[in-house]
């Protein structure tokens, strides 16, 4: 070893460094420097005489496997060139490079080319529009095409299961879909493409040519991967198959980081690595350096209710930090404020915006928090899901308002009519056209000639308009409530999950409430359209601050100083989309504890007790919510509770002498 690496390692990681040969299987906790340690490792090889293009070192992003390589040079002081040598890159990198060297055996052409997901799916698009009657009923759109092939390729699992578990609302189609995923394959065969799934296929059946997998299994002394817990079935089949005879192969993953299920990624590979190398050998990381030990002893309780993982208690020398806090808040307006006086009380204590997060499980979870940062004029960005004021669907409303404005807006018209089923761009254009030379009266719509499905839809927002622009002395607030009411059946045949969808649009009408007009709404939102709601805050500099908002899933991977994690309500954590098995329920646990394992000397969880059914201040009906159920006694034992202030106000007793006794008078009803 060039340097004293006894200094840098502790036991655990140097124990990882210079293992020997045969299967080993390493539990990194969360925090506790696994890039660390397969940046050294990979050095300690190459020190060792290994010659580093015998080496392959699989990872999930090409800048993960360029920063370990970037660290394994730092350390090779003697020769540092020697790291970028190794194999290494994603999986679906390295299956390129393999099939470009054995591109004939396999029988494809040297220069086959590769779609991305964009291509995959305007190809099963145009298959699907051929193949597919679309008056027989809503068929499942390109993207949740792509969605049930790639699980059926990469899973392991039949299409009827997938269906009928993953996606229940399609299963009607399956011979449909059967047909335009054979129809896709001739498509790609014959025009030499692969997609990313077939970069996989390809590699899985290469190997299974014995003369094949010894020569590609010979190529590497030792393989090593990383994130092992979001490896899917094929991924480590292919594994299996590299490592039939050399058994020098080491994964690194944390179980309790398993949370891309959606993607077909199961955490069983991981738990089921022991059995599969029966003389695997198990080294934990359990010394965190990130987290204050405080927020630790939360996070252990927490992933100890998860039923099958390996178990392992991390710890921290770290110094400081304070308790994680629970806040209870009585809704979602309260929460948004509480959330700011949190953040605004860090900030003047000299902690930057950016080094502070606010974590949600699902992208419309952060609405009345985005509009309450705009209020506030605090910058922020967004990561992950939906863009509150970037998505389709808040496009779509926003342009039937834009109508109503500018009778006009081309644009807008195109927008909405394509939403309507039959309607496409030569439909849409003959429908304006004809409004256009009929000087945009809404009541020219009633003459044009279209099938009848299509004509009825038209009338639909004729109707609409009518109602709106013969009486402008409707409020704000009602006319939106009017054009949701239009737009929501639109949506839920538009687009997949359409409940949060329905969310985003209710909170646009309740950032409305603050304007008086029509005209006012839409100076602010549309003539300068921001590409996100941070837009919205203020124009930015380069050097600016700003708070950081992320879905949980996007978060993975980061770390900072202050963490909130809003909406810990039964029903958000876990989704009530999530709880249908027992492996559903525990990769809910899994995003809670990804989630609070990224902070590291603050922690805030917080719930409204309470969601309206209607943005507050056009109606009243609400719902009760219960505290996340992972949040039990046994974990509130390492938690402080505050309650919110925004509770109503107590009211003092008092007498007033005289008042007859009422309680007779309602008995005597039934005298």
């Amino acid at each position: 070893m060039n340097r004293n690496w006894n200094k840098e390692l502790n036991a655990q990681q140097l124990g990882v460094v210079t293992y020997g040969n045969g299967p080993l299987i390493v539990v990194a906790g969360a925090g506790s420097g696994k890039t660390r340690t397969l940046a050294y490792r990979v050095a300690h090889l190459i020190s060792s005489g290994i010659k580093p293009e015998r080496i392959l070192l699989l990872t999930f992003t090409r800048r993960a496997a360029k920063e370990m390589l970037s660290r394994a040079a730092e350390v090779l002081e003697n020769d540092p060139a020697l790291a970028s040598q190794v194999w290494s890159g994603t999986f679906h990198a390295i299956a390129n490079r393999l099939l470009r060297i054995y591109a004939q055996s396999v029988g494809l052409p040297q220069d086959f080319t590769i779609i991305d997901q964009s291509d995959a799916e305007d190809m099963l698009d145009i298959i699907r529009h051929k193949k597919i009657d679309s008056q027989k009923g809503r068929f499942p759109r390109k993207g949740t095409i792509l969605s049930i092939y790639s699980r059926r390729m990469n899973s392991g699992e039949d299409l009827h299961f997938i269906l009928k578990k993953h996606f229940p609302w399609c299963e009607k189609w399956m011979p449909q879909l059967k047909e335009i995923f054979k129809e896709y394959t001739i498509e790609k065969q014959r025009q030499n493409i692969l997609d990313y799934d077939d970069l996989l296929l390809y590699w899985y059946y290469l190997l299974e040519d014995p003369q094949a997998s010894k020569i590609i299994e010979d190529r590497f002394d030792y393989i090593l991967i990383d994130e092992y817990q979001d490896t899917n079935k094929l991924q480590s089949d292919i594994l299996i198959r590299m490592r039939k005879n050399n058994q020098n192969l080491m994964v690194v993953g944390d179980d309790a980081q398993s949370i891309y299920s959606f993607r077909a990624a199961t955490v069983q590979n991981m738990l089921q690595f022991p059995k599969l190398f029966n003389n695997a050998k198990i080294i934990k990381l359990e010394q965190n350096y990130r987290s204050s030990d405080l927020i630790l002893q939360t996070t252990n309780r927490l992933i100890s209710q998860a039923k099958d993982r390996f178990a392992k208690e991390l710890f921290s020398n770290r110094p400081g930090g304070e308790k994680p806090a629970l806040i209870t808040c009585k809704d979602e307006a309260d929460e948004a404020d509480m959330i700011i006086q949190k953040i605004l009380t860090h900030y003047e204590q000299g902690t930057r915006l950016s080094e502070q997060a606010v974590l949600f499980r699902a992208s419309s979870h952060s609405a009345s928090l985005e509009i309450a940062l705009m209020k506030k004029e605090i910058p922020f960005h967004k990561y992950g899901g939906l863009k509150f004021l970037d998505a389709a669907h808040v496009k779509d409303f926003l342009s039937l308002v834009k109508i109503l404005e500018n009778p006009r807006d081309e644009m807008a018209w195109f927008r909405i009519l394509q939403l309507f089923e039959g309607v496409g761009p030569a439909t849409a254009a003959s429908i304006y056209e004809h409004y256009k030379l009929n000087n945009f009266t809404v009541d020219s719509l009633a003459s044009i000639s279209l099938p009848i499905p299509i004509r009825q839809q038209v009338l639909g927002l004729r109707k609409l308009l009518v109602d709106i622009l013969s009486n402008e002395t409707i409020a704000l607030g009602s006319q939106l409530e009017l054009v949701r009411a239009f737009y929501v059946p639109l949506l839920e045949n538009n687009y997949e999950n359409s409940a949060p969808r329905t969310n985003d649009i209710e909170h646009m009408i309740s950032l409305a409430s603050s304007y008086r007009s029509r005209t006012q709404f839409l100076t602010d939102l549309i003539l300068d359209p921001p590409s996100s709601t941070s837009d919205i805050a203020g124009p930015g500099k380069k050097d600016e601050d700003h708070l950081i908002l992320s879905t949980i899933h996007s978060a993975k991977g980061c770390e900072w100083d202050v963490v909130y994690l809003i909406h810990a309500a039964d029903g958000c954590i876990p989704s009530d989309m999530s709880t249908g098995s027992d492996e559903e329920i525990e990769e809910e646990l899994r995003l809670a504890y990804v989630a609070m394992t990224r902070a590291r000397d603050h922690l805030y969880i917080s719930w409204p007790m309470r969601f309206y059914s209607r943005p507050q201040g056009f109606s009243d009906r609400h719902n009760y919510s219960q505290r996340c159920r992972f949040l039990n006694d046994y974990i509130m034992e390492t938690i402080d509770q505050i309650n919110s202030t925004c509770s109503e106000p107590e009211q003092n007793q008092e007498s007033i002498e005289g008042i007859s006794n009422i309680k007779d008078k309602l008995m005597g009803f039934w005298d």
